[in-house]
């Protein structure tokens, strides 16, 4: 029996409102959209956390941020602490059981020798271990607190190589292609975080040139965008022409909703800011409300999952492992995860396994059962904090969260306020 491969691929910074196949006008993804027509599309997928680290936290390791240990933006610095050796990941999973693992680009889990992805079950690795590279240099020049640390971050294995002038987001390509010819043979777990759209904003001028029209606040986002869309068509014709396509789980989403923080900026003012869409909803990355943490999802197997159709059930990030497994037939019930497998909400047109789905970030909490969504202490991005201290939200009647519903439904309200911090007290206490 042929052991199906599995392929995740992970935007940076991507809004829901970036991408053709979920209401982009101007940004053109030809790629994804097919993409989603051959696959299942997702239209209430959240990530875990609305920024990088804890995001890629839950999606590898199928647990809440403060279960795997990451609840913050980790820094750039050689050494930074990140996700502990005893937290499994898919691919320490996956690699258990015969498959080759291989991360091309962007890591974001710490820098400590253990912490490494080559310490997490992947075979190899290539690219950067910080939360952001330039895209030509591969420098990472920022720090938290805006202290300026440069310094080289682009890897293969755990050895520093050079590779200057070569677009990132072609270069993580190329290494995913080469991953996939080099496997033709073996099951694989392939995972192909790109950078793209997160800053520096850098593109080069064959993609800008695709978008003439637009302005240039919005030329080079659009670009990114488009070099990364070009990648992912060039992995799933190499899936094709490998006849792997048909055997293989292909996983598409992003960390996190797009950024307005100052480096998205081309003068220092909001006149010219590059930074991406989040569609009809409200809030950024840094948010719990919906523009920072409800991300594009496309799932796509042929054998298994429905062509062309759209999915409205709540999911996160934290239900690719066991959702993965259970589509691989890998048993996990004595496993601790906090995620749900989907497949029966995928392939049988069942309900969410989620009753309540939570977050936590930064001193803001949310959560979300059914329709009714409530956000404590919310922020609208990093720097923009909400008046409302308490905000309840139906997302059926008002899915841009404009109206505050608390005083309307006082014991809604005070039902899931309390859910909500019995919640994150447990997770305080498990930590």
């Amino acid at each position: 029996m042929v052991k199906p491969n599995v392929v995740i691929i992970y935007a940076d910074d991507l809004g829901y409102g970036d991408l053709g196949c979920y209401g982009s006008e101007n940004i053109k993804t030809p790629n994804l959209d097919w993409l989603s027509k051959h696959g299942m599309k997702f239209t209430n997928w959240y990530s875990n956390s609305p920024v990088c680290s804890p995001s890629r936290a839950s999606l590898l390791t199928g647990k809440y941020p403060g279960n795997a240990g990451v609840t913050k933006i980790l820094g750039g610095k050689r050494g930074t602490p990140g996700l502990t050796s005893d937290k499994k990941t898919l691919a320490t999973l996956l690699n258990s059981v015969g498959y080759k693992t291989g991360i091309f680009g962007k890591w974001h889990l710490g820098m400590g020798n253990d912490q490494m992805p080559n310490g997490h079950g992947f075979d190899e690795f290539f690219g950067f271990l910080a939360g952001c590279v330039d895209y030509y240099s591969h420098i990472f020049y920022w720090e938290q607190g805006n202290k300026v640390n440069p310094v080289h971050d682009l890897w293969h294995y755990e050895t520093e190589v050079w590779c200057n002038g070569q677009y990132l987001t072609e270069l993580i390509t190329d290494k995913a292609i080469e991953f996939i010819d080099n496997n033709k043979d073996d099951p694989f777990f392939l995972y192909v975080p790109y950078s793209a759209p997160h800053y520096p904003m850098h593109a080069p001028q064959k993609y800008i040139d695709r978008y003439p029209n637009l302005p240039a606040d919005k030329q080079i986002m659009a670009a990114m965008i488009s070099a990364m869309d070009d990648g992912i068509g060039e992995i799933v014709e190499t899936l094709r022409s490998n006849n792997q396509f048909e055997d293989t789980i292909v996983f598409f989403s992003s960390d996190n909703g797009p950024s307005t923080e100052s480096r998205n900026y081309l003068d220092g003012t909001e006149d010219l800011y590059y930074g991406g869409s989040a569609g009809v909803f409200r809030g950024h990355k840094g948010s719990l409300f919906e523009g920072g943490i409800r991300e594009p999802a496309i799932m796509c197997y042929p054998k298994l999952i429905p062509k062309g159709e759209t999915s409205d059930n709540i999911a996160m990030m934290m239900d690719i492992v066991p959702t993965i497994l259970d589509g691989l037939g890998i048993e996990y019930n004595d496993m601790d995860f906090d995620g749900k497998s989907l497949m029966s909400m995928i392939v049988n047109n069942e309900k969410s396994p989620h009753g309540q789905v939570f977050w936590e970030y930064d001193g803001q909490l949310a959560i979300r059962e059914g329709a009714w969504k409530l956000v404590l202490n919310g922020k609208l991005d990093f720097d923009r904090k909400q008046a409302d201290k308490v905000h309840l939200s139906n997302l059926n009647t008002d899915i841009n969260e404009q109206f505050n519903l608390k005083e309307q439904f006082p014991s809604i309200t005070k039902r899931l306020k309390k859910d909500l911090e019995t919640w994150y007290v447990q997770q305080i206490a498990d930590h």
